[in-house]
């Protein structure tokens, strides 16, 4: 931590400067600051920028959007170009260097890291209906099909073609099977008619559950590979049955549309399938990757899926061929990072946003990218006044996010210590504008800060209301038809919130490895589309600049919105004296965490007292409660010593102000202490000759010694003095109650993970196993009573939840 009175002066007391008072730059005022600098206009061309092209993890233009935001950095927290680019191998001396050494950094300073995962591309594919005799009476067109009414979408439509990432090369043959949206649920329902999977190709829709985890599913089935499609049904109201027009002509669905993405295990570990658990450098020892599918599998449109169920529906059910042909190979990727040096050196506030995209990503992630961009300007604004903040600040844009969250896994594999002993908090952006609905998602600890900042802010686009009322927005396209199994599912999706209307983190996106893996609160916030919003070309061509300038979010009111939310939230970590996270709440959360697993036990009729682990429970409330008491009264008496200290500088200087009004009524000369100084320095230097011989008297600043003896009475000696002991002794008890409450979050890790997929170490929340985007809830317990269903390994369970939650009690006590 930096020396105590640097700490106070810089921060809480401005100095002077002659007569003139410097305000110091923090709190409120930084805040309204930061306020003024986020804007429409500069974020619509961000978005233009980094949605010029396609962007593929890996690519020549994703590099090229990688300097993008390396040149953001530099220039708008004034950081001088380095005359070699600052691109590193991960693993080099300079990349391990670059963060390990960021506490020492005193200025802003940015650089790209490189890390070689193992990854593919499309070669070429096909999908056909052959007949008896073998030959193809039906060919799908793969590829999504747009003209220059969308310039952007028909320049690039068959720029990256139609695939799955990380599938499975291969060609297979089978027939048929259609299974809903792919579901554990939706397997067992066929299973319990009879049906069987060996050696069929398994149609679902997407929707439900993580689209790698439908694969998963129809493989342990024994299919023989799968295909997924884009049902309108799932549009809500916004259909052609609605009477509303396909994009690029209205707001519905284009039919040739179609849904790329990763098909990897994520419940099972993120990140580069050869590498878990540690980084992906150039050399990096690889396994054969256990979190990606045996079987081959493709992304199809509406159009190509009618044809398919019609073959289902008419009996005919003929063999289907399907051929996805992929090129596996280690791919350079990079992480963009920047730095802005806080006071406190040890702890850190991690902001992130993932740029590449499957296609353009004017939405996914581009509209992350532009809020995260105003975001930066803001900040980048604050220090060009000479701000500092009180904590570091990390800001990222994370590569092949979108192949299974490797970029931010790689590196938070690669630095995990370091962040297990620096980070404090990490705030994650992916796409901040696809529709009209704002939501936050973030730890429980964390729930207070995200639903706060969002109250301060006006609403978007309704006057007189919030930020935080757009959570329960909705669009304007009604129709009488809607699937209501749909709406029951978006009904069920919006109850998961807390009391505070915050929801728990699953995953499909960066934070994934800082909480999850390491244990570092975490949060997560956007606007996103509902049922009755235009609709959005997930993973598609059509996720395109005009789609969003038109119909995503015109005027770019909800990018701003959210790059103000994330800033404001930004500001409140990296500035509070007290970290601002809320343990007692989580404490609280726990609890009902329980009452869920054990009406999940009650429904089961499976025999496991609970009672011991709400026992520890309550013993977390009662510690947690005692830390926010503790919380108080460290902040209040370092005020209170920072207050005295001040009002005794402000007397001192009245007063000599006063003397001196004093002197000149009397007719005496009174001049600025400082210049008098100056002058006397400079009339007792001693004269010296130079190599010229002319006689000069030295500068002043050549005469430190002889000016330390002639300072006798300097007004800097008259200063009051610091109470240094009580300054330091109220500063050490701040720094005591913000690693308690860091440690809150670290509480829930356990070394030996969580069964079968012991990447993820958090027993609090976790993805599902068979959600993937969806959080579990104390996963280990839940999924031994939900999927095991076995009642001593719930106990076992319940034993080693309460084993942490009685260290984490003893650990936040004051």
């Amino acid at each position: 931590m930096a020396n105590p009175y640097s700490l106070l002066h810089d921060k809480y007391h401005p100095p002077f400067h002659g007569h003139r008072v410097h305000k110091v730059l923090n709190g409120k005022l930084a805040e309204k600051l930061f306020l003024t600098v986020p804007n429409e206009a500069s974020s619509i061309a961000a978005s233009r920028l980094f949605t010029a092209k396609p962007h593929l993890a890996g690519s020549p233009q994703d590099l090229i959007t990688a300097k993008y935001f390396l040149d953001i950095l530099q220039r708008e927290l004034g950081i001088t170009p380095p005359s070699e680019e600052p691109i590193f191998s991960a693993g080099t001396e300079e990349s391990r260097n670059a963060t390990l050494n960021i506490a020492q950094l005193t200025k802003p300073t940015a650089w790209i890291d490189t890390y070689y995962p193992v990854m593919n591309t499309p070669v070429n594919h096909s999908l056909e209906v052959l007949d008896e005799d073998g030959k193809a009476t039906w060919k799908a067109d793969l590829e999504e099909v747009a003209d220059d009414t969308d310039p952007d979408a028909g320049k690039h439509a068959e720029s990256v073609l139609a695939w799955h990432g990380l599938s499975k090369g291969g060609e297979v043959q089978g027939k048929l099977v259609y299974a809903n949206y792919g579901r554990q649920e939706d397997y067992k329902a066929l299973l319990e008619k009879g049906v069987s999977f060996n050696d069929t190709i398994v149609l679902v829709r997407y929707g439900g559950i993580f689209r790698g985890l439908k694969v998963k599913g129809a493989q342990e089935l024994g299919a023989a590979g799968v295909l997924i499609f884009s049902d309108p049904r799932d549009d809500g109201t916004v259909t052609e049955k609605n009477g509303y027009l396909p994009y690029p002509y209205g707001p519905a669905r284009n039919p040739t549309s179609v849904q790329r993405g990763s098909v990897q295990y994520l419940s099972l570990y993120p990140g580069d399938p050869t590498t878990p658990g540690y980084p992906s450098y150039e050399n990096s020892t690889r396994t054969e990757g256990e979190n990606i599918p045996g079987i081959p599998s493709l992304p199809i449109s509406w159009n190509n899926a009618k044809v398919l169920l019609q073959e289902i529906e008419s009996g005919q059910n003929r063999t289907v061929k399907l051929v996805n042909n992929v090129d596996n190979k280690v791919i350079p990727i990079w992480n963009t990072i920047g730095v802005i040096p806080g006071h406190i050196k040890d702890e850190v506030v991690v902001i992130g946003n993932h740029r590449d995209a499957w296609v353009m990503g004017a939405a996914d992630p581009s509209s992350g990218t532009a809020s995260i961009h105003e975001t930066i300007r803001g900040l980048g604004a604050l220090v060009k006044k000479g701000w500092k903040p009180l904590r570091t600040i990390v800001i990222a844009s994370w590569d092949a996010e979108e192949y299974g969250l490797i970029g931010s896994t790689e590196w938070g594999e690669d630095f995990a210590d370091w962040i297990d002993e620096h980070v404090v908090a990490y705030l994650n952006l992916d796409g901040s504008a696809s529709g009209s609905r704002f939501s936050a998602s973030a730890s429980p600890s964390l729930a207070h800060l995200y639903r706060r900042s969002a109250e301060s802010l006006p609403h978007p686009t309704k006057p007189g209301l919030t930020l935080w009322d757009a959570t329960k927005d909705h669009g304007v396209l009604t129709g009488d038809n809607i699937d209501q199994e749909v709406l029951r599912m978006y009904e069920e999706e919006q109850k998961v919130a807390d009391d505070l209307g915050v929801r728990p983190l699953g995953s499909g996106s960066d934070f994934t490895v800082f909480l999850q893996r390491i244990g570092v609160a975490s949060g997560n916030q956007g606007f996103g589309s509902t049922l009755q919003d235009p609709v959005y070309h997930y993973h598609s061509v059509y996720d395109s600049e005009r789609w969003m300038e038109l119909y995503g979010d015109p005027g770019f009111f909800r990018h701003v919105a959210v790059a103000k939310h994330l800033g404001l939230v930004t500001l409140g970590l990296a500035d509070s004296i007290v970290l601002p996270l809320n343990t007692t709440h989580y404490a609280f959360e726990l609890e009902f965490y329980l009452d869920k697993v054990e009406a999940i036990a009650s429904g089961k009729s499976l025999d496991v007292d609970f009672s011991s682990l709400r026992d520890s429970i309550k013993s977390l409330q009662k510690s947690s409660i005692k830390l926010d008491k503790e919380k108080i009264k460290a902040e209040r008496q370092l005020r209170k010593i920072i207050k005295r200290i001040i009002r005794r500088r402000i007397l001192h200087r009245n007063a000599r102000k006063a003397i001196c009004k004093l002197k000149k009524l009397l007719g005496k000369p009174c001049e600025c202490p400082h210049k008098k100084a100056m002058v006397e320095v400079q009339a007792h230097a001693p004269i010296i000759a130079s190599e010229t011989g002319r006689k000069v008297r030295p500068r002043i600043g050549r005469y430190p010694a002889w000016l330390k003896e002639q300072r006798n009475g300097h007004p800097e000696e008259n200063k009051p003095k610091i109470p240094r002991k009580k300054l330091e002794k109220a500063i050490k008890r701040i720094r005591n109650v913000n690693k308690k409450l860091v440690a809150f979050e670290r509480g829930f890790i356990h070394e030996d993970g969580i069964k079968d997929r012991e990447w993820y170490r958090h027993l609090g929340v976790a993805p599902g196993k068979w959600l993937g985007y969806g959080a579990t809830t104390l996963p280990a317990l839940t999924e031994s009573l939900t999927i095991e269903q076995n009642s001593t390994l719930a106990k076992y369970e319940a034993e080693r939840l309460k084993g942490l939650i009685d260290n984490l009690a003893q650990t936040i006590k004051p």
